[in-house]
């Protein structure tokens, strides 16, 4: 099925600027909007009229929907969002949801009365999504699928990375390597423990279920689960920390207990903890925050301009850095 990102690349243009054509914006060259319509034409693409209108007719605005917006990820995901949909003329209303299912639904109940052209979207772990979905409202998912529904997402590749990033640890010499994770049902916190686990198990290791500790994905969270571990018989020699709120939690107990780096292994998931400075021979995974915002704001753009057919799922590489 022809896409408007296939007559982006057609014509050279960014698939907001085919959005905005075929949306019948004023806001595009002549020569632009020709070299659309022509690379249209010549892929026999036909967008959804009928849909387009029900869309676009009453509203410019796209909802933002994150867990929380004071982690850096979420702000940089949002950020991308933000510019690609102004660049295709839409405004962006930001929703807090701290991981809340009746908060994402009263969300949600706001955005099909207001209504809102499209949502992007976080997923808590019991995302009750019906609202917009029995509307035929677009929604794309963000950094997680919706469990139960089949909705265009845009990933990590969580597992792989984690399962890459605690390698490094065994590489380099540690053995009791402790998971300190998000809540269970969580995709990516699920994905991340599963990543641990595959890279002990690689080693002959079996996961001890005495070295995972779930809570929410805060700091607070990665204080309390890392002075919960230290002060086991037998104490990790690292931390897997799963993202980087609890990676700050996690050093700041290791700080206290003068057990920092190298003296105990760390892994911050999710870019560099929310620190001034991190100690040296922290082990850091780079989510592509910015990567993912921007392709969930496009497909998003896609949908809101008539594309139909079958959920998509794309899922984006992580990078590892020691």
């Amino acid at each position: 099925m022809v896409t408007i990102y296939d007559v982006a690349a057609r014509a050279g243009v960014s698939p907001a600027t085919v959005s905005r054509v075929f949306a019948g914006q004023v806001n595009v060259s002549p020569d632009l909007a020709e070299a659309v319509r022509r690379a249209a034409a010549e892929l026999g693409f036909l967008p959804n009229r009928g849909a387009q209108r029900l869309r676009t007719a009453t509203s410019r605005i796209v909802a933002m929907m994150v867990p929380d917006i004071e982690n850096p990820f979420f702000t940089a995901v949002t950020r991308a969002v933000e510019d690609v949909a102004r660049a295709a003329g839409y405004s962006v209303m930001l929703c807090n949801t701290d991981e809340d299912p009746a908060r994402e639904e009263e969300y949600l109940r706001v955005a099909v009365q207001e209504p809102v052209a499209g949502v992007v979207i976080a997923p808590s772990a019991r995302a009750r999504l019906g609202l917009a979905v029995d509307r035929g409202l677009p929604v794309v998912c963000v950094d997680r699928h919706a469990a139960g529904y089949s909705l265009d997402a845009v990933v990590a590749d969580n597992r792989a990375a984690a399962a890459a990033a605690t390698s490094l640890l065994l590489k380099a010499g540690y053995r009791r390597i402790a998971c300190v994770t998000g809540p269970a049902g969580v995709e990516t916190a699920d994905d991340r423990l599963a990543g641990w686990s595959d890279a002990l198990a690689a080693l002959g290791q079996a996961p001890s279920a005495d070295l995972v500790r779930r809570v929410p994905f805060t700091v607070e969270g990665g204080t309390a689960a890392t002075c919960e571990l230290l002060a086991l018989a037998g104490p990790p020699d690292a931390v897997f920390a799963a993202n980087n709120r609890l990676a700050a939690g996690t050093l700041a107990a290791l700080a206290a207990a003068g057990r920092l780096p190298p003296a105990t292994g760390v892994v911050s998931f999710g870019g560099s903890p929310l620190m001034l400075l991190a100690p040296p021979g922290v082990i850091v995974t780079q989510l592509p925050a910015r990567a993912l915002g921007l392709r969930a704001a496009e497909m998003l753009l896609e949908r809101i301009a008539g594309l139909d057919g079958p959920a998509r799922s794309e899922t984006l590489p992580i990078s590892v850095t020691f």
